[in-house]
């Protein structure tokens, strides 16, 4: 955990007084359910033990001024003004949010924050919702708003959507805003209905960051999400009453797999079967079925390699080196794909051996390095300390 008291005098040294609050909020790592959340569908995350704070002052006047300690750069604007900053892309994330807030007519005054993270940006854990989460918390205390954890997340989306550009689903703002200590959350991305499935004990998640990193907008993530649009548009020629894939089994998929050209059925059929593993997944998890858990586990990044192509050959490397070493259960990509990190369950008993025979043989078969991170299920957005 970050040091508040060096976040507060950092604060201080950049901004002349000393912040009145700190809030953090966590990455998440997504255990299974990966592309579902944007067709509706459900996924099963942690908020993992590393976290984006904010050090924040009210100010009197109509200017947010903010400061990132991880890019060494800083930025300015008017809450009467607020348009994208090409020149620094992280701030973005915490305009949009201000525009967000603002568009839904609740007031808002300028305000000085500095902001520090543990979450590694383009990792795969969500750095952006942990950003994006942390601000509106921050701004929602300063001003003294009554914004809920799921009004909270949807505000953070909106803002990814809208200002950023990345047609992200809710699962990672909200897993930044309502995560809880200890457990996964099933989330139903339909109705925002959650279920905490405890997370056992007798397992670690490991999270291991392969080094290649991904820009998600403008990449091919939102091509994804156009092709599992294109299917349920495809598919309602049959199955009229579907709204999203998540309305469709995979035996429906199947016998009208013909309406679609073969890398639209890929794409739907990725979807469909996730959702279906994602289920499965939770009701292991319950029963304390780890070996089933892992199958899941390693069938979910068949089909994220093979069906959605977003894997990469690294990521691929870490899956198969962790499967082979004693003591994991299951290994997949997680997060959008195209780089980042993959997430293994292992044995507690295992998981020193485990975090470093993985990283040395990455390291032995691509010759590059590999960052570990044994996760344990925290809680999400709070407030640290106030002055």
């Amino acid at each position: 955990m970050l040091d508040v008291h060096q976040l507060h005098d950092a604060f201080a040294a950049r901004f002349g007084a000393p912040p009145q609050l700190v809030v953090r909020a966590p990455g998440r790592v997504n255990l299974i359910g990966e592309h579902t959340d944007y067709n509706e569908g459900f996924v099963l995350p942690i908020a993992i033990d590393r976290a984006t704070f904010i050090a924040a002052r009210a100010r009197l006047d109509r200017t947010v001024r903010v400061y990132s300690v991880q890019f060494s750069a800083d930025d300015a604007f008017s809450l009467d003004q607020i348009e994208r900053n090409p020149h620094q892309p992280w701030s973005n994330y915490v305009r949009g949010v201000a525009k967000g807030i603002l568009a839904r007519d609740l007031p808002l005054a300028g305000a000085d924050l500095l902001i520090d993270s543990e979450v590694p940006p383009g990792a795969g854990l969500s750095s952006s919702a942990a950003l994006e989460v942390a601000v509106a918390y921050a701004l929602q205390l300063l001003n003294r708003l009554d914004l809920l954890g799921e009004e909270l997340a949807l505000l953070a989306q909106g803002a990814e959507q809208s200002f950023v550009g990345m047609q992200c689903g809710i699962m990672d703002q909200f897993m930044a805003a309502l995560g809880r200590a200890g457990h996964a959350l099933l989330l139903d991305c339909r109705d925002l209905s959650y279920r905490p499935i405890p997370v056992s004990p007798q397992a670690r998640v490991v999270v291991c960051d392969s080094g290649v990193r991904h820009s998600l907008v403008g990449s091919e993530y939102n091509e994804r999400r156009a092709a599992c649009e294109e299917a349920v548009r495809l598919l309602r020629a049959r199955l009229p009453r579907i709204a999203a894939l998540r309305d469709v089994a995979p035996a429906q998929l199947e016998a009208n797999a013909d309406l679609l050209p073969l890398v639209i059925l890929r794409r739907a059929r990725h979807v469909v079967t996730e959702i279906e593993r994602t289920l499965a997944a939770a009701a292991a998890l319950e029963h304390g079925d780890l070996p089933r858990f892992g199958a899941l586990m390693d069938a979910s990044h068949a089909s994220l390699r093979d069906d959605y192509q977003v894997s990469t050959p690294e990521l691929d490397t870490l899956v198969e080196i962790a499967r082979s070493l004693p003591g994991c259960y299951g290994s997949r990509l997680t997060g959008g794909g195209f780089g980042g990190s993959t997430v293994s369950l292992v044995a507690e008993g295992s998981v020193e051996r485990f975090a470093a025979d993985l990283v040395a043989g990455y390291h032995k078969r691509l010759g590059r390095e590999a960052h570990v991170l044994i996760c344990t299920p925290s809680e999400g957005a709070r407030l640290v300390a106030t002055f």
